[in-house]
């Protein structure tokens, strides 16, 4: 028996005591919950790619302004159960965790995003950690992207990142909504900021070859998901110890393009890099 929630579909099923035991023995062994185990097991068993990430637009369109939003939330799911993006209009920052789409607001607020929700720009992958480490200290942004660096197997593939723990210090901001046709470096001049303590969470998100610099943001790009769902947006640094990071390596890069009309008459081809980097980084 299967029933439907905001959160998405529940599956209600019966399991003996040894199927039972060894799911959760496994799951104490990986550090990995029983729900994405058995989601990860099904989704072997019904030969879904783990290893494509599926993306809605590029970071260059993003750049240039184009926020209409041109994907549901149920469609992005039907590509993956991991990943970041954004809204229709540049409306916060999504957070897709564990199959569940989150929506962290410029009023500090997280809700549970809509079926319904558009995003102009988002990248999903059915996450499957090819490797599972712990880092004993993190003292910032510069020093997580150093240690990452040491894990990654290459500098050419795509690669989702998902790091869980206490933050000690985090800082963030997120999007706030804006006019179609507002370029990103003058959309995140004025978005919220926010600096926490004590924060028990995740990092969600990619790294991206720098060759592929005009279709996502090159580098480290991670959303924090707090797990009270009350905190969530884009990272900007950080302090933590202990922190247990997966890397699931990505060597399929789907890439939808929307065919809506600020796209369609969008000037793709000046080199945004720079601005990009402008938007990313905090505006102090």
């Amino acid at each position: 028996m299967s029933t439907k929630h905001a959160s998405g579909h529940q599956l209600h099923v019966s399991l003996g005591d040894g199927l039972w035991d060894a799911l959760h023995n496994l799951a104490e062994h990986t550090g990995e919950s029983v729900s994405h185990i058995v989601r990860r097991s099904l989704a072997d068993s019904l030969d879904l790619d783990h290893h494509t990430i599926y993306q809605v637009s590029t970071s260059g369109a993003l750049v240039e302004g184009v926020y209409q939003g041109c994907v549901r939330v149920a469609d992005l799911k039907g590509h993956g159960d991991f990943g970041i993006g954004t809204f229709d209009g540049l409306d916060g920052e999504g957070i897709m965790l564990d199959g569940i789409c989150w929506q962290a607001r410029a009023d500090g607020s997280v809700r549970v995003a809509p079926d319904t929700a558009l995003a102009p720009f988002w990248a999903t992958t059915f996450f499957a950690a090819d490797s599972t480490t712990t880092l004993q200290r993190v003292r910032s942004w510069d020093d997580l992207s150093r240690q990452l660096d040491q894990l990654r197997r290459s500098d050419n593939l795509f690669c989702a990142i998902r790091i869980d723990g206490v933050f000690e210090t985090i800082h963030y901001r997120v999007a706030c909504k804006s006019a179609y046709g507002t370029d990103l470096v003058t959309a995140t001049s004025h978005q919220p900021e926010f600096r926490e303590s004590s924060v028990r969470g995740s990092l969600v998100g990619f790294w991206t070859p720098s060759y592929a610099r005009t279709i996502n943001v090159p580098g480290y790009h991670l959303h924090l998901l707090s797990d009270d769902h009350q905190k969530g947006g884009h990272i900007l640094d950080l302090q933590a110890s202990d922190l247990s990071v997966k890397l699931h390596m990505d060597n399929h890069v789907h890439l939808a393009l929307p065919e809506t009309p600020s796209f369609l008459t969008a000037d793709l081809q000046r080199d945004s890099a720079e601005d990009l980097a402008k938007a990313e980084r905090k505006n102090n």
